[in-house]
């Protein structure tokens, strides 16, 4: 595999990861479910494994870069896992509406998984890693860096909206940072 099929390879990869976050985000403001706090980290994890793709486009293909992408999508695993573990027991309940039969813990879960095995598969293909034309981005990859860019920047607001500077509530109701923002403005 050359170099350029492994940054196009990393493109759709991290249009991937991109979707799955403007999906949530879609849910998010459109569904009207506000994410718990494990569904914030769930998406943390998908930021840092796409923050590998994003490295192994910008600045050239690295085993390393692949270790994060892997790292961030054990991390956010183990989150889902946590997840579905919490929900697993009957009568417990669980949150959010299901998506195609599933929640989304567990679909998260599922594309982790597909993360971890895709990062290593791609790195039992050694020849990607001799050319350092990292020069020759495409467009492609500058695309997808840029959706991935204000995917990750929009989580990150997102996030304060909800949960302010403080711990996320368990269940969420509202955008405690935008009341808190409100509530200085005003004066009370």
């Amino acid at each position: 595999m050359t170099s350029h099929l492994a940054r196009q390879l990393n493109a759709l990869g991290l249009l991937a990861i991109s979707a799955v976050l403007l999906f949530a985000f879609f849910d998010q403001f459109v569904g009207g479910e506000l994410p718990c706090p494990l569904c914030i980290l769930q998406r943390a994890g998908f930021v840092v494994a796409g923050a590998g793709l994003a490295l192994n486009i910008l600045v050239g293909v690295r085993p390393a870069h692949y270790g994060l992408m892997i790292l961030g999508a054990v991390g956010g695993g183990a989150v889902a896992l946590r997840q579905i573990a919490l929900h697993v027991v009957p009568g417990t309940g669980a949150y959010g509406a299901p998506f195609l039969g599933l929640h989304f813990y567990t679909w998260a879960f599922i594309v982790f998984a597909a993360i971890v095995a895709g990062g290593g598969v791609l790195l039992l293909f050694n020849r990607q890693f001799d050319s350092d034309d990292y020069e020759r981005r495409g467009t492609l990859g500058v695309l997808a860096v840029l959706l991935f860019a204000l995917a990750a920047a929009g989580n990150g607001v997102s996030t304060l909206a909800e949960c302010s500077l403080g711990l996320c509530p368990d269940d969420p109701t509202s955008y405690q940072g935008v009341e808190a923002l409100k509530a200085l403005l005003s004066g009370s």
